[in-house]
């Protein structure tokens, strides 16, 4: 037996041996030096084995600590600033607003049938604007709705594999398209053709706005759906499967009720993209501020809120009671705006909760159903005989139980090649827009690309010369919106990931960024406008349009790098934290290198939407032309987005420049969109984890 040690009784409770140091009461009861238990004498202390004192003061632990503080309240900052943004946007809307509010009246402003602000007895009521974007956004999404759930079909049920990593990219890439090239397409052939189709004066019509729309809607409808679709369980599909359905039944039965809370989510996400659409609409939509009469009339002009906002702005007198009034169709605008994308927001935050099939769910739903269909139906023939009248209305109601007869009648093998067939032609048509828009650009464009018309400045009011201004313009707005968003982005992003998982600071942070993604380019403008342009006094420059730019595109870094950092799995955090790791070396060290792709695609994809946005700079930054670059930030600049639309709006005889403008733009954002698409690819099948 060692020295200090002592060993317990058999009878004792505690079997083991226990060290003893000075001082230390013995384990067998009793205290020092009470009977049976004499006080041990100090053993004295040898060189080797020192006194353990307490512990000592650690300077170098203390900084780690400190450190991490402050790291986590650098990105908690980041974090908050969107909820800034968001707050400071919404007070110079209101601020600017409220007069035309408090002079006109809430209810006499929305519901005025006659704006007129410049007439002899100014009239603000934007009823028209408002039936003008509800109706446009109406047909567009006639048009989008069907075409993007069967293509996100297509994609996710019916194409291999090999056929969808090429479809799905070539869809994508129709949201690489800049809306200010989707506007002169539109400008230059579709309502051309609305013209010579319908024998009518002018194609600006509402049908070329929704036709237009539709196409500019439909990536997003068919991305998010066919992410709803594809993460519906695959023994959904083996359980119907085995039950004897056929692969339509399948789909029609069990796949899409499983994903419908995302397709929903999609669709109203489409909305809110037709919505907030401003120049697209400016060029082809007429422009009038009316009623279309009757309602259904879709060769009538139609104007827009985003479309007013866009024409109007730059010519009206600040502080006048008309640039109040653009103001307050900005707050109505944001307001709808809004609305829409936290109702899509909130579909797809329950679509991440998984569906429990349970027996009760099933029977209220089969016992809902019957009661649902009746109102859906009573509700649809109600807008039929409110549109066209009560007569198509009856018929309406007489043709679709035919219908829905004759497709009872029919097999499920002949339902399923009809069904095929149309998702078929429905992807057909998708490929088909995206195609003749390209062809068309490029075969026109290509004749006006030279070495000269990419350096040399602009001549005759844009009809000779080149845009080389105006291409370097497009870079130095884009570099700088990328260095103002990026650290603030992934900073956001880093805390909302990893420093936070949920509570109320937490939830409004992401409401702020929600708030801020579902904003339209031409309110981030108007903001632009008046806050940095005006309260700042920054005037109209680059870096005015920068930082506009920059806010733009701050909630497409955060999400993609939040999809990033989530894709790195937690066990990896954990071993590093296990071998002592601080949460931020973690973090540095360990879940940023593996995330770098993803967040490498967001910024990717961020740079090409601020490089094809024209709104947002429209009152910001740009001027159409000039010949030298800016010596400062705070000197305006040429854009490739704003020098298309002056020309293809306000300058006639530049077609071929026209053009080549357009090619050139179209090729910039899209070639930024693709290498997104490749990197995105590559990292997909190299990561494994």
């Amino acid at each position: 037996m060692g020295p200090g040690l002592v060993t317990m009784n058999k009878g004792d409770n505690v079997r083991k041996r226990t060290p003893l140091s000075s001082g230390m009461a013995p384990l067998c009861g009793g205290r020092p030096g009470g009977p049976g238990n004499p006080a041990p004498h100090p053993r004295p202390r040898t060189a080797r084995e020192p006194s353990i004192p307490n512990k000592p003061f650690s300077p170098w632990k203390k900084g780690r600590q400190v450190r991490e503080k402050a790291i986590r309240a650098l990105w908690f900052c980041t974090a908050i600033f969107a909820v800034v943004a968001i707050f400071f946007i919404f007070i110079f809307l209101l601020r600017n607003g409220y007069p035309i509010f408090e002079e006109v009246g809430v209810w006499n402003f929305i519901t005025g049938d006659l704006w007129n602000p410049t007439g002899a007895t100014p009239t603000y009521g934007i009823y028209p604007l408002i039936a003008g974007t509800l109706l446009v956004t109406l047909g567009a999404m006639v048009i989008a709705i069907p075409l993007g759930i069967a293509s996100a079909v297509f994609i996710a049920e019916l194409a291999s594999p090999r056929v969808r990593a090429v479809v799905k990219p070539a869809i994508e890439l129709l949201a690489g398209i800049p809306s200010v090239v989707y506007g002169f397409f539109g400008l230059v052939i579709l309502t051309d053709q609305i013209r010579l189709v319908f024998d009518v004066a002018s194609g600006e019509t509402w049908l070329a706005g929704s036709i237009l729309l539709g196409i500019m809607a439909l990536p997003t409808i068919v991305s998010v759906s066919e992410d709803a679709i594809s993460a519906v369980p695959r023994g959904y599909r083996e359980g119907s499967l085995a039950l004897g359905a056929t692969h339509w039944q399948t789909i029609t039965g069990t796949v899409i009720p499983a994903a419908l809370s995302g397709i929903t989510a999609a669709v109203i996400l489409g909305m809110g993209r037709a919505i907030g659409e401003t120049m697209a609409v400016i060029m082809v939509a007429g422009n009038a501020a009316i009623i279309p009469e009757p309602l259904w009339n879709a060769l009538s002009p139609v104007r827009t809120l985003t479309g007013t906002l866009g024409i109007e702005m730059g010519e009206v007198a600040v502080g006048s009671t008309h640039y109040h009034a653009l103001f307050g169709v900005a707050v109505v605008l944001l307001a709808i705006t809004l609305t829409v994308n936290l109702l899509a927001g909130g579909i797809l935050r329950r679509l991440s909760e998984r569906h429990t099939a349970t027996a009760a769910r099933k029977v209220r739903g089969s016992t809902a159903r019957p009661y649902a269909r009746a109102v859906l139906g009573i509700g649809i023939l109600g807008l039929v005989a409110a549109a066209a009248g009560a007569l198509v209305a009856v018929v309406t109601a007489v043709a679709l139980p035919a219908v829905e007869y004759t497709l009872h009648r029919i097999s499920p093998k002949i339902k399923q090649k009809i069904a095929f067939g149309l998702v078929y032609a429905s992807i057909g048509i998708v490929l088909l827009f995206l195609g003749v828009i390209l062809a068309d650009i490029v075969y026109n464009g290509a004749p006006a690309l030279s070495w000269e018309f990419l350096t040399a400045p602009s001549s005759d009011l844009g009809r000779a010369g080149g845009i080389g201004p105006a291409i370097i313009g497009t870079l130095l707005l884009v570099g700088g919106a990328i260095l103002f968003a990026l650290p603030i982005g992934i900073g956001a992003a880093i805390y909302l990931h990893e420093y936070t998982r949920g509570g109320r600071i937490t939830g409004i942070i992401r409401a702020g960024v929600d708030l801020l993604g579902g904003t339209p380019s031409i309110v981030f403008g108007l903001f632009g406008f008046a806050f940095l342009v005006l309260y700042l006094d920054l005037g109209v420059s680059l870096l005015a349009g920068q930082i506009t730019l920059g806010l733009m595109i701050l909630p497409t870094i955060i999400r993609t790098t939040e999809e990033a950092l989530g894709s790195v799995p937690g066990g990896v955090r954990e071993g590093s934290l296990a071998l002592g790791a601080t949460h931020w070396e973690t973090i540095w060290r360990v879940v940023l290198p593996p995330a770098v792709p993803g967040i490498l695609t967001g910024t990717i994809l961020s740079i090409g939407r601020a490089a094809g946005e024209t709104a947002p700079i429209l009152f910001t930054a740009v001027v159409f032309s000039r010949r030298f670059l800016p010596a400062s930030v705070m000197e305006p600049v040429m854009a490739l987005p704003y020098h298309l639309f002056i020309l293809a709006t306000n300058v006639p005889g530049a077609r071929e420049n026209q053009y080549g403008t357009a090619l050139v733009l179209l090729v910039l954002v899209m070639a930024i969109y693709l290498v997104a698409i490749l990197i995105r690819n590559h990292y997909q099948k190299s990561v494994r984890w």
